[in-house]
Order: structure tokens, then C-alpha cells, then sequence
């Protein structure tokens, strides 16, 4: 990524148009009409570039974020988590569970003005089930026996066994623009950077380095967006994104602990923005690579989870807007197991562990060493991620105080995906999820998933753990797989394939002239479509 730089003025320039900026004042803010209107652009920035915009092949949360609103899926969750109709308008469901038919919109179509039909489903299931794309999303899609084209707007699929998430698997990965990609390599198509969808906004522009422009989709099948242009700018920095909201170059952004907390308590801030606070569907952790020698020992790592206050992390890091974690669920949901063994921070019983295990300080440089090599390893994050970069900062003063020497390193983060992770040239990672609302973790936690570009990166094996996965997606019961999600969680406590360290809250700031927003635990932007500005507070407006 090109260095992001700090700028007062924003110039806008689209399609050839020029942009006119206007202030909007505090007086103005209070007294514009609530009427919608059309018109005005949202800028927001983020620390993380997209990588790629098929979302089939996308890994990252930068990247489906815009894909998400670049394309769609046939269903998708309501602000309730109930599932509701995206592309398909119905579906039928067999008594058993196994056959699913979708009746398919009419008249919708791509942006490129092809008709969207059954054969679009059909095409995207044939990719992202093909050997040769590298997906990790493949796996729930290996479990159709049968996908069919009953007409061109109905589609069906049969299941050899129960899915528990087999409807809501049908989001927006896997419907892609046959009449653009048949016969071609998926890989090297051009739509990973000029992606052509049928969602509410369409990519104008990507400059590497600096921002996405996207524009309203005029015949959104939903409707057009209030909002004519969506910028994502990227800005790799926290602090310097937060002078660009202030500014006025960006209307958008997460706020860190500290600037929710602290640096938005203002009355500058409080006329002029909102903010908002919910829990994320996500955890962060470190991620220990289970090849590694130092890490094969599960002794060890329970002594590097002793020697980690969690508790410490959460009030300096995330000024408490957070809580520890103890697992791959989030606290308050239906698969969370609230007692799974505990890793309270007890630095003695951390030392007494890594004593039992073979390493001891024997030249005195306060170091512990066994056979002869120091305790000594380097953790890996995202640059410009101040809360990762916090949490390592902590561990390693933790962990020096039991004689563990930790170095930090941060990367790019197309960098640190592509050269590292995915090449599982790593010690540790502080990395997070965002975890979907239906509890099946098979593609994080199986043992058939440590392939390059597949999650399991930590080479994570467990014989019980890999059939309790497939059990809990085997039946509909929810009581059964609350079964055996919570036996996975205390398998998960005991044998710290990770050290699961905090469940962060979600807190965006949005500017105060845009309307309409409803939060809902599938983020801020779920109906991002219905946002406006009215008339008189509009800032952007377009002329020839």
C-alpha cells in the first residue's frame, strides 16, 4: 500500500464530473427536513485494502466488504437473523431437510445489462466446487448430490445428508456472471478488480493504494440507493484516519477504545457525528503455529495462557469496550459454552508448566532455554492495526516475565495474507474473525482444511473435534448441535490451538447529515441501500 497521507481539502473527481463541497452547519443539521433525497457521496475510510472482489475467492473482511455490496445471494439475514429472500423470492423446503428449490427474481440483471437466470447459480456452484479454484469456501457446497436447472428462474439443489447450514450457505459467494466467465480461468479474470455484480453499487474506480469509488446501481432490483457514491479510502493509519474525519475528508470510519472513549466526547463531535456501539460477531486471538516445535507441547502453550491477562488486555487495549474470550463463539449467542476451563493470568503456574515441559533459564540471561535454544519467537500482525499492535506490545512484556523473548513484526496486510499465512511461514499471529451467525466452524477447525488458502492455517488436528464438526452441521436439532459446539469449546479451552483473547465491541462513527441507519448484528451497513442525506444538507453534489 502507498503511505496515506494527511490532507485538508477533499477533491473529488468522478466519471469526468467535478464535485461541489458544501459546509453544513450545526443550525442546518437540526433544522433539514428528515425527508429522503437522493444525492451526496459516504467516504469512509479503513486501515485494509481489498485484495480481490470475487467473493469466492476473497479472504479477508476488507474485501467482502465491498464485494458484499457489489454482489448478491440468494438469501440472506434479516436485522432480526432471520433469513429472507435476496435474489431467490421464495424457496421450498423437502420434509427431510435435503431438497431446497429457489424461485429466482425476474427481471433482474447484471450491471452490465444481461438478464440474472438459474444459470448464474449453476455456474457459480460448478466453480467454486472445481479443484482448481482456490476457495476456502468449497466444503459446504461439496455437500449438494445434486444441483439442477429447472427453469431458467428455478433452481434446486439435493443434500446426500442433513446440512444444518445448507440454506443460508446460498449468500452471495457463489452466484457469479456465467455470460462473463464461462471458460475462463476464475484466477486471472479481470472482475477480481473490475467486478460486474447486480448489487446496489458498482465499482467506478480502484486506485491501488488509495481508495475505491463506487456508484449506485441505478436498477438495483431493491430500489436505487439514496446515496449516489460510496468511497472506501484507504488509510492505513488509525490516527491519521481520525484527523481526516475530523477534517471532513472521510465520514466514516471505526473508532479505536481510545477515540470512542475519549476523543469523540466532545461538543464538536456530538453536533456533528453519530456514534454507535454493538457487539461484533468476531474475536481476536494468537494464533500459534502447531508445527513449530515450541508449539507442538500443549503444556506449553497452557503456560503461555497463564502467563496472559486477558482481563488487561480488554481495560488498556479496548478501554473496556470489550470482554475476554474463552472460545471461537461470542458471549450472549445460542452455541457459547460459558464454562469451558478458564486461563485466569497466573504467571507462577505459567513458569511451573514451562519447567514441567523442559525449559529453564541455565546461563542466567533471564531467557529460558531447552537443548540448547533460547525460548525466544516473533508474533506477526497487520500494520496499521493499533489494537493488535497494543495486544502483541502487552504479551510480550507478559511473556518476558516468565522468560519468553517475543519480537513484533508488522506486515502489510496483502503481504501478510499472501506470504505468510497462507504459506504458513509464521511462529504466531494476532489476527481475528469475523464469525458467520450460523455456529459451523468446519472450515476453521477440521483437519482436511490446512491446505494453502484454506483456514485452518495453525495445522490444527483433533480426531473428536473433526467429528463432532460434523455432527453439529448433520442434524437440525438445535439442541444436538448445542451438543456438540459446546464439546468443541472445551476440547478447544484444553488444548489452545489458539489463545483466544478478546470479543471486541464494534464501534463506527458515522457523520451526523446521514439518515436512515439501523444497526443490526450483521453491521452497520446492512441497509446501507436506504441511507440518505436530505436535500439541504447534502455536501456532494455533481455537475457537468
Amino acid at each position: 500500500m502507498k503511505k496515506a497521507f494527511y490532507i485538508f481539502l477533499l477533491l473529488l473527481v468522478l466519471s469526468g464530473c467535478k464535485s461541489k463541497t458544501s459546509a453544513t452547519s450545526q443550525t442546518a443539521l437540526k433544522s433539514a427536513s428528515d425527508e429522503p433525497a437522493y444525492g451526496d457521496t459516504l467516504i469512509e475510510g479503513t486501515i485494509g485494502e481489498p485484495s480481490i472482489l470475487i467473493p469466492m475467492l476473497a479472504g479477508d473482511s476488507a474485501s467482502h466488504n465491498i464485494a458484499g455490496i457489489i454482489f448478491n445471494g440468494l438469501v440472506k439475514y434479516d436485522t432480526d437473523l432471520s433469513v429472507i429472500g435476496d435474489l431467490a423470492e421464495s424457496w421450498d423446503i423437502s420434509h427431510d431437510g435435503l431438497v431446497i428449490t429457489f424461485h429466482l427474481r425476474k427481471g433482474v440483471k447484471w450491471a452490465d445489462g444481461v438478464e440474472f437466470t438459474a444459470d448464474d447459480v449453476m455456474f457459480g456452484y460448478k466453480t467454486i466446487i472445481d479443484e482448481k479454484t482456490p476457495t476456502a469456501y468449497s466444503e459446504d457446497f461439496r455437500q449438494v448430490r445434486k444441483a439442477e436447472v429447472l427453469d431458467k428462474y428455478t433452481f434446486r439443489v439435493t443434500y446426500e445428508k442433513p446440512f444444518a447450514p445448507a440454506l443460508t450457505s446460498w449468500g452471495n459467494l457463489v452466484v457469479l456472471p456465467k455470460h462473463l466467465l464461462e471458460g475462463k480461468d476464475i484466477t486471472k479474470s479481470e472482475l477480481a478488480r473490475n467486478p460486474v455484480g447486480m448489487g446496489p453499487y458498482k465499482l467506478n474506480k480502484w486506485t491501488s493504494g488509495q481508495e475505491l469509488a463506487l456508484d449506485a446501481y441505478q436498477d438495483y432490483f431493491e430500489g436505487r440507493p439514496y446515496i449516489n457514491h460510496y468511497i472506501y479510502r484507504v488509510i492505513p493509519d488509525s490516527a491519521t484516519m481520525f484527523l481526516e474525519l475530523q477534517a471532513g475528508g472521510i465520514d466514516m470510519m471505526g473508532l479505536t477504545p481510545i477515540q470512542y472513549t475519549k476523543q469523540t466526547e466532545t461538543d464538536f463531535f456530538k453536533s456533528n457525528f453519530q456514534k454507535f456501539r454493538y457487539p461484533a460477531f468476531a474475536y481476536t486471538y494468537m494464533g500459534l503455529n502447531l508445527k513449530h516445535p515450541f508449539f507442538k507441547d500443549k503444556q506449553v502453550r497452557q503456560a503461555i495462557a497463564y502467563a496472559i491477562d486477558k482481563s488487561e488486555i480488554v481495560d488498556v487495549v479496548l478501554f473496556g469496550l470489550g470482554s475476554p474470550s474463552t472460545g471461537p463463539y461470542v458471549p450472549n449467542t445460542w452455541p457459547y459454552n460459558p464454562n469451558v476451563k478458564k486461563y485466569e493470568y497466573n504467571p507462577e503456574k505459567a513458569m511451573q508448566f514451562l519447567k514441567e515441559a523442559g525449559w529453564k533459564d541455565t546461563d542466567g540471561d533471564g531467557i529460558l532455554d531447552r537443548d540448547g535454544k533460547p525460548f525466544e519467537f516473533t508474533i506477526l500482525t497487520n500494520m496499521g492495526n493499533t489494537l493488535r499492535m497494543n495486544t502483541a506490545t502487552i504479551i510480550q512484556w507478559r511473556l518476558a516475565k516468565v522468560g519468553i523473548k517475543v519480537e513484533i513484526r508488522a506486515l502489510e496486510w496483502s503481504t501478510f495474507i499472501n506470504e505468510f499465512i497462507d504459506k504458513r511461514c509464521f511462529q504466531a499471529v494476532i489476527l481475528g474473525w469475523s464469525i458467520g451467525l450460523d455456529p459451523d466452524q468446519f472450515d476453521i477447525w477440521h483437519s482436511s482444511k490446512t491446505k494453502e488458502k484454506e483456514f485452518n492455517f495453525v495445522s490444527y488436528r483433533n480426531p473428536e473435534v473433526d467429528e463432532l464438526l460434523d455432527r453439529g452441521r448433520r442434524t437440525f436439532d438445535i439442541t444436538e448441535r448445542k451438543k456438540a459446539y459446546f464439546r468443541i469449546q472445551e476440547i478447544l479451552a484444553d488444548e489452545l490451538p489458539y489463545i483466544f483473547l478478546y470479543v471486541p465491541d464494534a464501534t463506527p462513527i458515522v457523520q451526523a447529515r446521514f439518515r436512515g441507519i439501523k444497526p443490526s448484528p450483521t453491521g452497520i451497513t446492512y441497509n446501507l441501500p436506504k441511507w440518505y442525506v436530505p436535500k439541504k444538507l447534502q455536501r456532494h453534489t455533481l455537475e457537468p
